[in-house]
């Protein structure tokens, strides 16, 4: 695997690589509270299928700049800004946790850079908003949330004893606990503990709570092909935040996605049941002919 340093929307970007440097690109993205190292288990499987696999650093995270705003559009902005500064005009966007919101906001709001979708329990965030506001239940799920608006507390929580809240948000929010062994939760801590970085991640979830208004296109109807991989013991989201009704009137005519549930994981699908993920993903890309898939 390769290190690349990119510079897109403004800002420096630390990213992992993997496959040929002429392979169709497979832009993956991570969530909360991860790193560019959550895809470890994809990358070198996509590459060995012929992609150019890119995983970065996504803003305020690892060994990317720390810097604001946070807004979804401007996280948009920044996933399209790397299909650029990678040399290519499409990719396959793939995102998880809070990189899927960022994958379906580019999707919507840049779609000339994205030529298909791939989600892992993340839904659609207009879809999410609305069942925040409906959905007792989901409501409940959330309300770390509520508590992440709290000024400097939560930064506390997530980085004291060497960023413990860190690493207990990894295992203890996982299904398959064992995904995370004490040396695979280290790099995360590590990077927790970097200035800025916890207030950074936090203010993903401040910064939507607080509608900030968003700048840039507006989100159109997703029109990409589009593939949703499930971790059904999710304890964060309902599966019903992926019901098709519920997503339909954010994808254009015709575009009915398809969902994969993933039995035996957990919210951090790709790390829980990495073979299983890799399976699903591979089939529907089409390892064989992935070149013709951009």
């Amino acid at each position: 695997m390769d290190t690349l340093a990119l510079q897109a929307n403004g800002l420096r970007f630390a990213a992992l690589a993997d496959g040929p440097g002429d392979g169709p690109l497979a832009l993956l993205l991570h969530g909360f509270p991860e790193l560019a190292r959550s895809w470890r288990h994809q990358l070198p499987a996509l590459a060995a299928a012929g992609w150019r696999a890119v995983a970065p650093d996504l803003r305020g995270y690892g060994g990317t700049e720390k810097r604001g705003p946070f807004d979804l559009a401007t996280l948009a902005a920044d996933a399209a800004g790397l299909v650029r500064a990678l040399g290519r005009e499409r990719a396959v966007v793939i995102g998880h946790d809070w990189g899927g919101a960022v994958a379906w906001a580019v999707a919507g709001r840049h779609p000339e850079v994205v030529s298909r979708l791939v989600v892992l329990n993340a839904p659609h965030p207009s879809a999410f908003a609305r069942e925040l506001r409906r959905n007792r239940r989901q409501l409940l799920r959330s309300s770390y949330m509520l508590l992440f608006q709290v000024p400097l507390l939560p930064e506390w929580l997530l980085t004291r004893d060497r960023a413990a809240g860190v690493a207990r948000a990894l295992r203890g929010g996982s299904y398959v606990r064992s995904a995370w062994p004490a040396e695979e939760l280290e790099p995360y801590r590590r990077a927790f503990l970097q200035p800025g970085a916890a207030r950074a991640a936090l203010g993903y979830y401040r910064a939507a709570f607080r509608g900030r208004r968003s700048r840039g296109p507006r989100p159109r109807p997703i029109s990409a092909p589009t593939l949703i991989l499930w971790g059904v013991e999710d304890r964060f989201l309902g599966v019903e935040t992926i019901a098709r009704a519920k997503l339909a009137p954010y994808l254009a005519p015709g575009n009915a996605p398809e969902i994969v549930p993933i039995e035996g994981a957990g919210h951090f699908v790709q790390n829980e049941a990495p073979e299983q993920v890799n399976a699903a993903l591979l089939r529907w890309l089409g390892a064989a002919t992935g070149r013709s898939a951009t």
